[in-house]
């Protein structure tokens, strides 16, 4: 899902910066505010994980390859404001020193699996965790299918930031100048991919990594005893 540098145009690469860089200020404001000292190496450990399972990538038919992203579980942990920092710092690592993602297009990379995966799917894993005990199956299955979803609306992000470049950009003749793909090619492909592959390997490993911290460190998972968009961390 990292989006290479030279893929979107100036437009598009200058506006999510834009829209993505006020997100950071505000998730570091927050998470000044209300990370507690104790939670500090679990945020770090949760920027580490998303970096490395970033790095395992799945290959497909088709010569493409995919990975989860881990940013629901640290936003199942620590909140979406936390998950934010966590996978933006993973993902600004992997862009400066592994080439992992361009330099340009590390605002839309941010904005679609720092920001909208995080928050998509944690609103998704508390529609079903709800009021119920930590130790309820309710808590690994929300997470499972948050990742699921998280992970798919990120793509399906991608897919309409690449559609749009042929549209944004083009030469005379009609020939892109960056992402050649139109929006009937990119969403379908992204979709797919993600929808059978990539989605669930986002959803297992969440889902494992949830039930095995009710069986062993259920103290990890915060008990929901705000409304829902309450969480500050």
């Amino acid at each position: 899902m990292h989006i290479p540098d030279g893929y979107l145009g100036p437009a598009t690469y200058v506006t999510s910066y834009a829209v993505v860089a006020p997100l950071w200020a505000v998730a570091s404001r927050r998470l000044s505010q209300s990370l507690k000292s104790r939670q500090v190496p679990l945020l770090a450990m949760g920027a580490a994980f998303s970096f490395v399972i970033m790095m395992f990538n799945v290959p497909i038919p088709g010569g493409t390859t995919g990975h989860a992203v881990g940013a629901v579980l640290v936003a199942v942990l620590l909140g979406p404001w936390a998950a934010c920092v966590a996978v933006t710092t993973a993902l600004v690592v992997q862009a400066l020193m592994f080439g992992d993602g361009g330099i340009t297009a590390l605002g839309a990379n941010c904005l679609t699996m720092a920001v909208i995966m995080p928050f998509v799917g944690f609103g998704v894993y508390r529609l079903i965790a709800g009021h119920s005990p930590v130790g309820s199956r309710r808590h690994w299955l929300g997470a499972a299918v948050g990742g699921y979803v998280g992970l798919n609306v990120a793509a399906l992000a991608t897919a309409v930031l690449f559609g749009l470049q042929p549209l944004l950009a083009h030469d005379a003749a009609g020939h892109a100048l960056y992402a050649p793909y139109p929006l009937q090619v990119a969403l379908p492909v992204m979709a797919v991919e993600h929808l059978v592959v990539f989605g669930w390997v986002e959803a297992i490993v969440t889902g494992l990594v949830v039930a095995y911290l009710q069986r062993h460190a259920s103290e990890l998972i915060p008990a929901r005893t705000t409304a829902p968009g309450e969480d500050v961390a």
